[in-house]
């Protein structure tokens, strides 16, 4: 049950991400309202757009960290990449040390029938 949780963990923090990206992006969307909020007198208002710029910057930000690592998580270490391919080799060992036996007891058996034909033409040989 623990490994649905973390496997979940990611995703949950991905739409953690996007939620708080939206959340900073929606309030800068309508242009018309950015245009009429720069031109404003009120302090205050370019105070909300710097905010909510910041807002959508650092949202941005852990939302590029987030794909970031989970790029990370889908790269092997060399240690791994190591395991894989010795893993490989062995694999590849133990075939062809199958293929070597095969060879040999084939040759064991050719070398038997040549050893009884030698016999037969010798006990042939003798009798004439």
């Amino acid at each position: 049950m623990g490994d649905a949780a973390e496997m979940q963990s990611p995703k949950e923090e991905m739409v953690a991400c996007v939620r708080a990206l939206e959340d900073a992006l929606l309030p800068c969307l309508p242009a018309r309202e950015l245009q009429a909020i720069d031109r404003s007198p009120h302090p205050s208002h370019q105070i909300d757009v710097e905010r909510h710029a910041r807002d959508f910057m650092d949202a941005a930000k852990k939302l590029q960290l987030h794909f970031l690592g989970l790029q990370r998580d889908d790269q092997p270490t060399n240690a791994e990449q190591l395991r894989k391919e010795i893993a490989v080799m062995e694999e590849e060992l133990n075939i062809k040390t199958e293929i070597i036996k095969k060879h040999e007891r084939l040759i064991q058996g050719w070398k038997k029938e040549l050893k009884d034909q030698l016999n037969k033409q010798n006990n042939e040989l003798e009798k004439v």
